[in-house]
């Protein structure tokens, strides 16, 4: 629903906060007029810009978290738990401010309850409100990026994630590597997998970072991890007896040599960093919006580091460029470079079509 619905199902109280709010010229006492008046002031050109530049970046992470939520109603404690997670728990403990932060802006026009006997406790969003929200923060995110012309050398790794899971998958089988107590392969068997595979990375050395990004990140770098994960999640392999085997799921899958989705590996990629990065969807997206063309990653991380809630030892910059756009690289989904300002990146066809959410399709 549009906000002319909302509004005539709005109470004369909501209106009346929402006029006095926006100060609207109208008689108080008639809800027509009192719509047409927020109409008018909310759907001015004005509105969206002026809005976005007064409120709070706590306020337009809450708002950015509303507007890539698939549910298209929240209760009351959804819309806490939202604003918690917003100020980035810097209120901890109290409540009131969520409340507040609810309440204001229920009386800005942004939260409607439902008009049904069964919706009356639950909010909604007016959908073009949401639209013009996100083309505008699209608009202002994009103004702080630096665009900069294409490297000389750049690496786009493309589809080879789904060749490298198969050639990870024929080692395990040719194999079977040893586990450890803690289930992991030994380093031996991790060094086969990297000179098995197209992209090698490092092992882990000791200390670094040890949860939160998935099971397998204890025990192997990001992009091994990943794989390690995938397979046993679709079960694809078994890690019975202090070996890691093929199941007859993974056996027949590499004997008809049919690679995964990247899509169906990118969509797992998103619940298994959802834990660090619960935001991931909407940075994935203003990543898509701001980087359709070369911009440096040291402008990305500048434009979008404020939507960005550090995650224990990991802040918003290492979050961003080692959590966030290595893997976009590994995934096919941007293109990396170098260039005498610093690292650059672009978007591929595939990393914009995929970054795009399904409710703003």
């Amino acid at each position: 629903m549009n906000l002319a619905d909302m509004l005539n199902f709005a109470d004369i109280g909501q209106l009346t906060a929402i006029a006095g709010r926006y100060q609207c010229d109208c008689k108080r006492n008639s809800k027509h007029d009192l719509i047409q008046s927020i109409l008018i002031t909310l759907g001015s050109r004005e509105f969206m810009e002026s809005h976005i530049r007064e409120c709070a970046p706590e306020e337009l992470r809450f708002l950015n978290s509303l507007l890539f939520d698939e549910r298209s109603q929240f209760s009351l404690e959804d819309l806490l738990a939202a604003a918690r997670q917003a100020s980035f728990d810097t209120d901890s403990g109290k409540n009131g401010g969520y409340r507040e932060m609810v309440a204001r802006f229920k009386n800005a026009g942004w939260l409607f309850r439902g008009a049904s006997q069964q919706s009356r406790y639950l909010f909604r969003v007016p959908q073009d409100l949401k639209m013009r929200f996100r083309e505008r923060m699209g608009e202002c995110i994009k103004e702080q990026i630096s665009p900069i012309s294409e490297p000389a050398i750049y690496r786009s790794e493309g589809e080879m994630l789904p060749e490298d899971l198969l050639l990870f998958m024929r080692y395990i089988r040719e194999n079977e590597p040893e586990l450890n107590q803690e289930g992991a392969m030994h380093k031996r068997y991790q060094q086969g997998v990297m000179n098995a595979i197209q992209i090698p990375e490092p092992l882990l050395g000791k200390g670094g970072w040890k949860f939160g990004y998935g099971r397998a990140c204890e025990h192997y770098p990001p992009r091994l991890a990943l794989m390690v994960d995938y397979a046993r999640h679709r079960r694809f392999t078994s890690e019975e007896g202090f070996r890691l085997r093929l199941t007859l799921a993974g056996e027949t899958l590499l004997e008809q040599q049919k690679s995964e989705k990247l899509m169906q590996i990118y969509s797992f990629w998103l619940k298994l960093y959802k834990c660090a990065i619960p935001n991931l969807p909407s940075l994935i997206y203003w990543i898509s919006v701001s980087a359709g063309k070369w911009v440096t990653v040291d402008s990305l991380v500048e434009g979008l580091g404020w939507l960005v809630k550090p995650f224990y030892y990991d802040n918003a910059a290492s979050i961003l460029e080692q959590r966030i756009l290595r893997m976009l690289l590994h995934l096919g989904m941007i293109r990396l470079g170098e260039t005498p300002q610093g690292p650059a990146v672009m978007m591929t066809p595939w990393g914009l079509e995929a970054a795009m959410p399904k409710q703003l399709n």
